[in-house]
């Protein structure tokens, strides 16, 4: 009799559960997820719009006669595109692509193009993947966007080395959306691990941009990597959000609604201590920058502002619950509102008319920021313990130490096609900071000094 009475209440906790997660995840909006970051500047948001216009080059078959330039054109020299690869010249490895020697801004630049709805190739990339199925460089990264990356590395590696030979001053791009942005921020992290390759630049001379970014590697991997990498996100972008693996995104596009409804309410009731120690779950990589354009109960955009971090909890976890969710996913719109933007970034500058020469000073300084807080991220990832994430050392000589034979089986990684799986024993002990490695061995006694643990001490 007490059971049946109890029912009742079981039922009222039930419905105040749900109440109370349908309010908390109506209130949540896209503002609440970079509200604690800093305001990005015009001098490093500047080639944001740039390489959004050069993704959208990428659809056209003619540049002299395009057909679908947004307003004021795409800003490219047709003569100056060194090679256009098109899904014919692919075969189905990658998507299409465009390397462009874009000479005002001293930068080469190879730019992807997102999914293509009508290709089975794009989707047979997305869905070449499985939680956990490859591992590299310490850290999970999705299966089929590493092998496109390293098919456009097999490609284009003569061409890039000899472009940077000949402009030993330009840097080096990649750039692209939705799929593409996946293939560009791999392509990124693939080049950086092997430099030699392209003549042993400096890792500084390369960059990767991620419009509208897939999620792609883990945690640890995308703290690490965000020093060359950048995401940038507009607004409610539902990809960069759900930790939903891609292949069943897009194999439920059609019931996508309902898809991250569900996902959402899952992911709503896993604590976020669980998430980061999953060393599985994939992520946007890199510094994000985060264009907010709408605010909660309010009809219509607002100017735009962009906010940067590099956030390791809180690292857009959760899914907004918008109509605008799929729309801001939209390269046209993102490349609309992020040249709005920085507009009005530059007439703010051009309002407190700041001299060219405090303009270098404060570049500098933005710099030495993003520096800071890079560091300060990757100490953050090691303080909540995610997987394989390590602390750089203070004094600049032990950030990363790789074994021979990691590094033997990594050289040859763009010839094979594939990455080395190494041990997650392997990647903690290799990329343990001093600090953490002294801690390991030593104990502290009351009087504060420090002596060998019993164990090691037998050993």
């Amino acid at each position: 009799m007490s059971l049946v009475c109890g029912i009742p209440l079981l039922e009222c906790v039930y419905c105040l559960a749900c109440a109370r997660w349908a309010w908390k995840r109506c209130l949540h909006t896209a503002g609440h997820d970079s509200e604690s970051w800093g305001f990005a500047s015009a001098e490093e948001f500047e080639p944001v719009p740039r390489l959004c216009r050069y993704i959208l080059a990428v659809y056209e078959e003619d540049l002299r006669n395009p057909m679908w330039e947004p307003p004021g054109g795409y800003g490219i020299d047709p003569e100056c595109v060194i090679l256009r690869r098109t899904y014919e010249d692919t075969r189905g490895k990658a998507p299409p692509y465009i390397i462009y020697l874009d000479h005002e801004h001293a930068d080469i630049v190879l730019t992807f193009r997102g999914l293509n709805m009508a290709k089975e190739s794009d989707y047979a990339c997305l869905l070449d993947n499985k939680l956990g199925k490859r591992i590299f460089d310490g850290g999970y990264v999705h299966n089929g966007l590493l092998k496109a990356a390293v098919w456009v590395l097999d490609m284009e590696t003569e061409v890039l080395r000899q472009l940077l030979e000949k402009h030993p001053n330009y840097s080096l791009t990649f750039a692209g959306h939705s799929l593409g942005s996946g293939v560009a921020a791999l392509l990124t992290l693939v080049v950086v691990r092997n430099l030699d390759k392209l003549g042993n630049i400096e890792r500084k001379r390369v960059r990767g941009y991620a419009i509208a970014p897939a999620r792609c590697m883990s945690l640890n991997l995308a703290v690490r990597y965000a020093d060359v990498i950048n995401s940038v996100v507009l607004q409610d972008d539902f990809l960069p959000r759900t930790a939903t693996p891609l292949e069943d995104i897009f194999k439920s596009l059609f019931c996508l609604p309902c898809l991250l409804c569900a996902r959402c309410m899952r992911d709503t009731c896993i604590p976020d201590e669980k998430m980061l120690k999953d060393p599985r779950r994939l992520y946007a990589p890199g510094r994000l920058y985060h264009i907010v354009e709408r605010k909660p109960f309010k009809m219509g955009r607002f100017p735009p502002v962009v906010r940067t971090a590099v956030p390791v909890d809180g690292r857009f976890e959760h899914i907004v619950l918008s109509c605008n969710a799929t729309s801001d996913h939209a390269i046209i719109w993102i490349e609309r509102e992020a040249r709005r933007a920085l507009d009005l970034m530059l007439e703010k500058d051009h309002i407190m008319e700041i001299p060219v020469k405090q303009r270098m000073e404060r570049q500098e300084t933005i710099e030495k920021e993003h520096t800071e807080e890079y560091k300060a991220a990757l100490k953050r990832a090691v303080t909540l313990a995610v997987p394989h994430a390590f602390s750089p050392s203070q004094y600049g000589t032990f950030d990363e130490q790789h074994d021979d034979d990691e590094e033997g089986q990594e050289s040859n990684l763009s010839s094979r096609g594939d990455t080395s799986s190494v041990s997650s024993s392997r990647g903690k002990n290799k990329n343990e900071s001093w600090d953490v490695l002294i801690e390991r061995l030593f104990d502290r006694d009351e009087s504060g000094y420090m002596t060998l643990k019993e164990s090691h001490r037998r050993d």
